[in-house]
């Protein structure tokens, strides 16, 4: 049964049964939702980021059978919460050679590889020889005969549709173009980038704050260094003391890019080339929605500050539009900062 939460009517796709990983004929099926719903008119198609390598098939690491599962969910639900984005989950195992073929495509795919990049917050669960994670399958309303098979959840842990795979089955592997089609069904729908930043300056001037605006784009590596950072628990408390955090994603809301450019437009220090400027980005505005402080020098973007220069620089932008926040706050925000950049640099290091 598909169960929605949108209020959409979808044409149903029909294919005939075939065999599960469970080793039994799949005639309770459900059918997939196959009408998918365009993005605004104003949304402009951005580059494809490079796509994964390797044959999913032969991997034998896609379910991290040691992971903690309830709060891989959790974690996925607020930084979908953040990004307006849906979370999928994938149950499956890394035994079964199906659920391998569809992170494999999922992965290698260019357009389902940037869908998913996209919009959704993706997170494996282990089910072992289905005596793992029930609980929390059961909780979650996936009530699966085979695997692979999808929940998709909304940004509050709301389930919209439990989905077995066969459907997308072709031949020896899934079909992408199917595939393709009840991902965008089911993705969230786009903001405005002109009301986002009107309701975060009128909560800033009632709460008596700022507005620490910052802009990304999913493909933007450094963008997610940024967005980790700002979601550490102790780093969003400090922080919340005097701004208002607001993101705008330049491909991901409705008039996002314009945003972007008429901010950096009365930016200081005049950007010589706007149109080739650099994300992330980040300026502090007022109550008013004035620039107190923006995220450039005349050298370039600092974007997510990891070298020195450029944390002393993000250091001075909120020494100009702090309130409330202390030296000592200050001090501890680009000490963090500090840890956190060098933490991700010796994963990357590591080859994590």
């Amino acid at each position: 049964m598909i169960l929605s939460a949108r209020n959409r009517t979808a044409p149903v796709i029909c294919l005939t049964f075939t065999i599960s990983c469970f080793g039994g004929a799949r005639s309770d099926a459900a059918p997939a939702q196959a009408a998918p719903t365009a993005p605004p008119a104003t949304q402009v198609p951005v580059q494809t980021p490079p796509a994964a390598k390797g044959d999913g098939a032969k991997s034998k690491s896609v379910y991290d059978e040691k992971a903690d599962a309830r709060a891989d969910v959790k974690a996925a639900l607020a930084n979908a919460k953040r990004e307006n984005k849906r979370v999928l989950i994938q149950w499956g195992a890394n035994w079964c050679g199906w659920c391998l073929k569809l992170h494999g495509l999922l992965a290698s795919d260019p357009d389902l590889a940037k869908k998913v990049l996209y919009e959704y917050e993706v997170v494996h669960v282990d089910i072992g020889q289905r005596d793992k994670n029930m609980d929390l399958a059961k909780e979650l309303g996936a009530d699966f005969q085979g695997v692979p098979y999808l929940t998709i959840l909304d940004a509050s842990g709301d389930a919209l549709v439990q989905q077995p795979t066969d459907p997308f089955e072709k031949g020896s592997g899934h079909d992408p173009a199917k595939l393709l089609e009840f991902l965008t069904f089911w993705q969230a729908d786009y903001l405005n980038a002109a009301e986002l930043k009107s309701g975060s300056i009128a909560q800033a001037k009632e709460s008596g704050r700022r507005v620490f605006l910052h802009y990304g784009a999913p493909w933007c590596g450094y963008c997610h260094l940024l967005e980790q950072w700002l979601a550490k628990p102790e780093v969003a408390a400090l922080l919340s003391k005097d701004f208002v955090d607001l993101k705008i994603d330049v491909d991901r809301t409705v008039g996002g890019k314009e945003e972007f450019a008429a901010e950096l437009k009365r930016a200081e220090p005049k950007v010589a080339a706007p149109e080739g400027f650099g994300i992330p980005w980040i300026v502090f505005l007022d109550a008013d929605g004035k620039q107190l402080a923006a995220g450039h020098t005349e050298k370039g973007n600092i974007g997510c500050p990891v070298q020195t220069a450029e944390i002393d620089h993000f250091v001075a932008m909120l020494g100009k539009a702090k309130v409330h926040l202390t030296d000592a706050d200050v001090a501890t925000l680009r000490d963090s900062l500090l840890k956190h950049t060098e933490a991700v640099r010796a994963r990357a290091a590591a080859g994590h």
